[in-house]
């Protein structure tokens, strides 16, 4: 028993550095053998945690899922609901792509475009975890809808697809042309459409 915390720990240091290669290279960029090298421990060590590729990709997942909800989520879940914390969520999104918690941008971006059209489980999971964040946007609009914060027509849906639209283009913009200006300019771009929307109510 004396050990498991121990191995808890040494494990999440294993996923959290997972993670990070995978925001670069990809899920598929990851191995064990990569892992014990990188973090200076055997490879038969490793396995024990996971047992296989598949496994430590679903892991890693679920730790930059984890990841993602204190950057993210609960920033925005400290502010009552309404325009004010549609606001903090994307302002949250925006910050954790460009303070560079994960090296490679988001983590989810990344990994979304290199699993979208593979059937498999780690392909559902990457999934799933997109709908969660997708129904999570559109909510907190919906919210701020229902408040009277926003026009009475908004289509949550619709504008929450806008608004991820604006935040992965920062991120991809950033990314490709190492251009800072491109969180700027998502945030004009934000603050300019919840403007409008909030007019029109």
């Amino acid at each position: 028993m004396a050990g498991r915390p121990r191995d808890e720990r040494a494990r999440n240091v294993i996923l959290r550095r997972a993670a990070d290669i995978a925001s670069q290279d990809g899920l598929e960029g990851l191995s064990i053998g990569r892992l014990a090298t990188e973090l200076g421990v055997s490879k038969s060590g490793l396995f024990g945690y996971f047992g296989s590729k598949e496994e430590l990709q679903l892991a890693t997942i679920r730790t930059a899922m984890g990841v993602y909800v204190e950057e993210v989520i609960k920033p925005a879940l400290a502010v009552p609901p309404g325009l004010e914390r549609v606001r903090r969520l994307c302002e949250s999104w925006l910050s954790y792509s460009q303070r560079r918690v994960f090296p490679g941008g988001c983590f989810f971006f990344a990994v979304t475009a290199e699993f979208d059209a593979r059937p498999g489980r780690v392909r559902d999971a990457v999934a799933a975890a997109g709908l969660d964040w997708i129904r999570f946007v559109a909510r907190t609009v919906e919210d701020a809808r229902q408040l009277g914060e926003l026009a009475g027509d908004t289509d949550a849906d619709q504008l929450a697809f806008e608004l991820i639209s604006f935040m992965e283009n920062a991120n991809a913009v950033s990314l490709l042309h190492d251009d800072p200006n491109a969180y700027e300019r998502a945030r004009t771009a934000i603050r300019n459409h919840l403007a409008a929307r909030a007019e029109a109510g």
